[in-house]
């Protein structure tokens, strides 16, 4: 059913892509993990490995990359902690929270055979750091996790290269895209710090990862010819269903009463820090023992509402999208979106959270379309002109820059300058080299030419992140079986509709032309089959349907095509 994402691969090569379901290691020909590494696993840790385990496991262990896209709840960081069973060397865990990363740790630690764990992060005592590293240089730690902050420190890189690291993992790796939902900026230097680790093979693991999402990720971690596994989209489990309405208040007063009578621990989602606040106050006066979480909440708060709600004594979490990566707690019920999410990936990484011990759960999406415009004004920006000439100036005609220093030569944030390198990279201006940031060879830049050729990115960017939003508002308006559209997104399209969505039950999604993403053309067009477009350029299929079939281009975001264009004015061409 999936394809390869075509040529994108830095050494040339396609990724091996496949698509697998959940079986169980022995079933057909899937697993040929080594004997006595699977004794071992059984042995430490107690577990019954799946397929899709199975296989990105003996890839890694063989010393290849690998990006394995599955399921909250599917067992993901079963895959590096195997394989650190069998891996000489220091198993580094690049992981996006402090409170997912101890979560991890206690996890291991749990097993009292499994190998020691430690964290890396800025929260932790001095002496815990100091005994961590020491644990390290020893060689008695074999796994070390950290945030990607801290690879971005020339120091910590040292002395991880001086330990010998056998496998660098990253976790929630959509973070790494920069249309992932979650970008953070230091992501995009993972790529470059692996480099300067002495190049271990890569493991990337995410519960969401569109064709362009995982096609960022190979590019960005610079994996070669990895093994991509892309395994169990479907939650049938979920129940999803949209409520629209024509005004905020009425919106508000509905999200009200359904948080205030649901059964069991669900979480709340919204768009801004303060809506976290208003809706949890509202909701603990309605007797639910409700709490906000946000980013910008001090770490001592947010840890208190992380611990609180796996213990039970919190049972609602109105969050905006800084909660939830990493929430091992089985029993969520339900998932309410107060505001519409900014894209699809995002969405469906936020819903995953819900019925993660397989039993029935429900994820209403709250739809006002005027939400919309803000996501819309969210996306929307140019750089601040100032900003990436201060950063350009810095890097010289000849020689580098390192990007440690970048802040305290142009007097800027780290945040921003971080921002404004990696926007002079991803328009050309800039190259990440092992020295540091160098100027692109082939031209003599000026400062107004990068701050033109950093606009003309960021147009780019925006444009792909308003058509995701249009995604989003597509989901929200089909009137078609919302699990087809949702599959769909993911190039895994469900042939009939799914009957556990509102609009299977209201009998819409089984009209006549009203089957999203199911896949009618894929002979014809199969999803991530490479095209190009006389005005879009190059680009992948993301499914197809009655009459039309939706595109992704990097540079013009989704585009939904009717085929009788397509094929009267030949507007794809097939790339080999």
């Amino acid at each position: 059913m999936c394809a390869a994402f075509g040529p994108f691969d830095h050494d040339g090569a396609r990724p091996y892509h496949r698509r697998v379901v959940g079986a169980a290691v022995g079933a057909g020909n899937w697993g040929v993990m080594d004997d006595a590494l699977r004794a071992r696993a059984a042995e430490v840790f107690g577990w019954q490995l799946r397929a899709p385990q199975v296989e990105v496991i003996d890839a890694v262990t063989s010393g290849r990359d690998a990006l394995a896209v599955l399921p909250t709840g599917s067992g993901k960081s079963a895959i590096y902690q195997v394989a650190g069973l069998a891996i000489d060397g220091l198993v580094v865990v690049v992981s996006p929270l402090v409170a997912l990363q101890d979560d991890q740790v206690a996890g291991l630690r749990r097993h009292p055979d499994a190998p020691l764990a430690v964290t890396i992060n800025a929260a932790e005592h001095v002496g815990d750091r100091r005994a961590a590293w020491e644990a390290i240089a020893a060689g008695t730690a074999r796994y070390a996790f950290l945030a990607p902050e801290q690879l971005a420190n020339d120091a910590v890189v040292d002395r991880l290269r001086q330990a010998r690291v056998g496998l660098v993992t990253v976790d929630e790796a959509h973070c790494v895209s920069s249309w992932g939902e979650d970008f953070r900026p230091d992501y995009l230097l993972l790529g470059e710090a692996i480099e300067r680790l002495g190049r271990p093979p890569v493991l990337a693991l995410t519960a969401t990862g569109s064709a362009p999402v995982r096609r960022d990720v190979v590019e960005r971690l610079r994996m070669r010819t990895p093994l991509v596994v892309a395994a169990g989209f479907d939650r049938p489990e979920l129940r999803l269903q949209v409520v629209r309405h024509e005004d905020a208040e009425t919106k508000r007063d509905a999200v009200v009463e359904q948080v205030a009578h649901a059964s069991g621990a669900g979480i709340v989602y919204v768009a801004t820090h303060a809506e976290t606040t208003a809706y949890a106050d509202v909701l603990t006066a309605r007797g639910r023992a409700a709490r906000p979480y946000h980013a910008g909440m001090p770490m001592h708060g947010r840890t208190a509402v992380h611990t609180g709600f796996l213990g039970g004594e919190v049972d609602v979490v109105v969050a905006t999208t800084a909660f939830g990566m990493g929430i091992d707690k089985p029993d969520v019920r339900w998932v309410v979106h107060a505001d519409v999410p900014e894209s699809v990936d995002a969405y469906y990484q936020e819903i995953g959270r819900a019925g993660r011990d397989r039993s029935a759960a429900v994820a209403t999406l709250h739809y006002l379309s005027a939400d919309l415009g803000l996501r819309r004004f969210f996306a929307a920006g140019s750089p601040d002109p100032d900003t990436v000439r201060a950063v350009f100036a810095a890097v010289p005609h000849s020689g580098s820059t390192e990007r440690s220093a970048l802040a305290a030569l142009t007097g800027l944030s780290e945040h921003a300058a971080t921002r404004a390198a990696n926007l002079l990279v991803e328009a050309s201006v800039l190259v990440d080299q092992d020295v540091g940031l160098v100027r692109a060879q082939g031209r003599r830049w000026r400062a107004d030419d990068a701050v033109r050729a950093a606009e003309r990115r960021a147009d780019e960017r925006e444009h792909v992140e308003q058509s995701r939003i249009d995604m989003m508002r597509r989901f929200a308006e089909t009137l078609g079986c919302r699990r087809q559209f949702l599959l769909g997104y993911f190039g895994d399209e469900l042939p009939d509709p799914c009957g556990n969505c509102d609009t299977c039950s209201s009998g819409t999604a089984y009209a006549v032309g009203s089957h999203p993403a199911d896949g009618t053309h894929d002979d014809e067009w199969p999803p991530d089959t490479a095209v190009r477009h006389p005005v879009w350029g190059v680009g992948n299929v993301m499914s197809t349907e009655d009459d039309r079939l939706t595109v992704f281009f990097p540079h013009a975001g989704y585009r939904t095509l009717a085929l009788a264009d397509v094929r009267k004015r030949h507007l794809l061409t097939r790339l080999p």
